[in-house]
């Protein structure tokens, strides 16, 4: 087994880095989740912050809302617009939520103006003096995160959480600055979910763990083509250093070119192949073949999950928490008692002998069809949402195969009518109450009504956890009878 041990980064003195923040005038835009985060830090470290979002914002609420307990006499809060006709001199620095494309107006003035455009990752990641697990890849990102934290935990280790699975980083900094005044930091290390925009506005990010696990097109909508979206993946291996490890899925071809590319030490994981190095399936028994040592590790029948895409996710994790020497015991425990996240692959219900399965977190054409893939009964799939530029025609086999009809919504309607209308009956519906009435109607004892939209939810809701939830309640108010 592998017996490296994850090192510290580069130390520095974390009272330089305050100082050089310090005083200065920073301006963050986009007000979500991330964006507060940020702010938030910023302010606790002497900054002072110009938080900018695209919406007008009522100020006293917000602040008291989203900044309790901090001193908020150097925090202004604007409209982007007038924030950047005051764009001057005395900004040391633009931090860009995720959702802000590049092409934003006001991250090309700052750049215009020289003035350094990064992410709220990349901010967070500068004061950290601990070593940062990061997953990125088009799916399974939470799961595998989670999956990491676990197996970490069950071996003892304390860590973090977080990222763009729901807790910015941001917030793991402040959590060390507020309980230790000599601003060491209460994790052992910080597991992370990243997505491509937040690499895109990364320079400096370093984890000593990087995780790709697949990489299909998705937010085509957003990039100008899917090469850029895959060199902004890409970029999580950007600042390894030969002594760190790179987990790729040997399954994805496009994951497994990128082998000659890296620097760190690479750490494959596979469903189908038998591995010479790494964590692959040996006759279903998982098992971790390193240094010229086979392991078993457990039987694939063990894992909770349901789908072979979570087998992959699982085997992953596995290679995470073997690199960071967690013991057998403990990632056998963690898989044993893992349970899948709200709105991916979640049962809800079972109505007059018909399974409800709320998969809304799946957001784009390549999850939905391996939640399909996941499901061998009949079944009715809802499907549709704000088109991000997604091939619905990948999903014609296995539509034909296991879905005996489909209903649409949202935005990108048409454009699934037209890739699926000549394998399977198609209903239009104009919400999501409409869309699970239909799918009910079309359902007979035994079949799964399955929503996994395929597309993001912005058309209609404020978050795939929205939409999530409101499928959960439209089923949970269905009649037993009728």
């Amino acid at each position: 087994m592998n017996s490296r041990r994850l090192k510290m980064v580069e130390p520095f003195d974390m009272r330089e880095l305050r100082d050089d923040i310090a005083g200065k005038h920073v301006v963050v835009l986009g007000m979500g989740k991330s964006g507060i985060a940020a702010a938030r830090l910023l302010l606790a470290q002497g900054a002072t912050v110009t938080a900018a979002d695209d919406r007008e914002l009522d100020v006293r609420q917000f602040v008291s809302t989203r900044f309790p307990g901090l001193n908020v006499d150097r925090l202004r809060i604007d409209t982007a617009a007038r924030c950047m006709r005051a764009l001057h001199d005395d900004v040391h620095l633009l931090v860009v939520s995720p959702g802000i494309p590049e092409h934003h107006e006001m991250v090309a003035a700052a750049q215009a103006q020289g003035i350094p455009v990064i992410g709220e990752l990349e901010l967070a990641s500068r004061f950290l003096a601990v070593p940062i697990i990061a997953v990125t890849g088009t799916n399974g990102k939470s799961t595998t995160v989670r999956l990491i934290g676990e197996m970490l935990k069950a071996d003892g280790r304390r860590i973090f959480v977080g990222g763009n699975l729901g807790i910015p980083l941001s917030e793991a900094v402040l959590a060390s600055f507020h309980q230790a005044s000599d601003s060491a930091c209460p994790f052992e290390m910080v597991v992370v979910e990243v997505s491509s925009f937040q690499l895109d506005t990364t320079a400096t990010f370093h984890p000593v763990v990087a995780v790709l696990l697949n990489v299909t097109p998705d937010h085509l909508d957003r990039y100008a083509s899917f090469e850029a979206y895959q060199a902004a993946k890409q970029k999580i291996f950007a600042n390894q250093i030969p002594s760190d490890a790179a987990v790729l899925n040997a399954d994805d071809p496009r994951v497994s070119a990128l082998t000659t590319s890296i620097r760190a030490q690479r750490i494959l994981f596979s469903m189908t192949q038998a591995l010479p190095r790494g964590v692959c399936v040996d006759g279903g028994t998982i098992v971790a073949r390193f240094e010229a040592e086979t392991r078993p590790i457990m039987d694939v029948r063990e894992i909770p999950l349901r789908g072979r895409h979570n087998c992959s996710n699982v085997l992953a994790a596995m290679a995470v928490a073997l690199q960071c020497r967690c013991s057998v015991d403990a990632i056998q425990r963690a898989v044993r008692g893992f349970a899948a996240a709200e709105h991916a692959l979640e049962s809800v219900r079972v109505v007059r002998g018909v399974q409800y399965i709320n998969d809304s977190k799946g957001t784009n054409v390549d999850a939905t069809l391996r939640a399909l893939e996941s499901f061998e009964r009949s079944l009715v799939l809802i499907l549709g949402g704000k088109d991000k530029g997604g091939d619905f025609r990948q999903l014609r086999e296995v539509v034909h195969q296991r879905a005996k009809g489909l209903v649409v919504l949202g935005e990108a309607a048409e454009r699934i009518v037209e890739a699926l209308g000549s394998v399977v009956p198609i209903q239009r519906a104009a919400t999501l109450s409409e869309a699970v009435e239909l799918a009910a109607r079309l359902a007979v004892a035994g079949d799964i009504v399955l929503f996994s939209p395929g597309c993001a939810s912005f058309d209609m809701f404020e978050n795939y956890e929205d939409r999530g939830r409101r499928f959960k309640q439209i089923v949970h108010a269905l009649a037993e009878t009728g």
